[in-house]
């Protein structure tokens, strides 16, 4: 596989320089740097269960700030004053032009590609506050990557998500209870979304803690897999 240069945003249709180098001697980056990040919570009825909460009929969104986007291979920190520190695989979907009141039907047309992300929560911080900014918004809380997938049909793809190579969830994106027009049209109603812009789509069930050392990947059917490694701040 090989990474190809273009010459500006990929935004559009985007044009390629001609030249091109080996992937493995690349550092991929995030593949986006969002203005923001709008994510989806209580998506998948397994999760709820496992959460203690009921499905809500509407799709129940919060942001996390883009300061926490990281890109693949790069260390989650996990903050000295926070535990249980949780992983929380996701699919990620990044918009393609500026979008406003968008109907489910027309929501492909706004969305550039399909990408991973890594919704990590501060679960001590987010029952403490009552609210999900403060234990989601830490600096590296937002493992993207480890590219934009733009030919993907989002409908029925597994979701897998390993720490230190042993499985933790894994489950389909059919199981979403709010599917990808419904989320991109609820969103798009009370804001407007801009090019770059990253949508997460909830997590399945089997979350758990992160530890210092520990090496988190989710992979994705059609996409690839995303990797950090894990440090607690203050730990060599």
């Amino acid at each position: 596989m090989t990474a190809r240069e273009i010459a500006e945003h990929p935004f559009g249709t985007p044009t390629f320089t001609g030249r091109r180098w080996p992937l493995p001697d690349v550092r991929l980056l995030a593949p986006t740097l969002a203005s923001k990040v709008v994510c989806v919570g209580k998506n998948y009825a397994a999760h709820v269960a496992e959460m203690g909460g009921a499905a809500a009929a509407d799709p129940v969104i919060f942001l996390k700030p883009n300061t926490a986007i990281i890109g693949p291979n790069v260390p989650i920190r996990l903050p000295a004053n926070a535990s249980p520190v949780h992983f929380e695989g996701e699919l990620g979907l990044v918009i393609s032009r500026p979008c406003k009141d968008v109907p489910a039907a027309r929501a492909a047309e706004n969305i550039l590609g399909y990408t991973i992300g890594n919704d990590v929560t501060a679960r001590d911080q987010q029952q403490a506050d009552g609210q999900w900014t403060r234990a989601k918004g830490h600096d590296t809380f937002c493992p993207v990557g480890p590219w934009i997938a733009t030919d993907l049909d989002p409908a029925d793809l597994e979701l897998r998500t390993e720490v230190n190579g042993d499985v933790k969830q894994r489950s389909r994106t059919s199981l979403m209870i709010h599917d990808i027009g419904a989320i991109v049209e609820w969103i798009s109603s009370v804001m407007t979304l801009l090019p770059g812009d990253l949508i997460l789509t909830g997590t399945p069930d089997g979350v758990g803690p992160l530890e210092h050392g520990d090496t988190v990947a989710v992979s994705i059917e059609g996409i690839g897999t995303l990797t950090n490694p894990v440090v607690r701040k203050g730990k060599s």
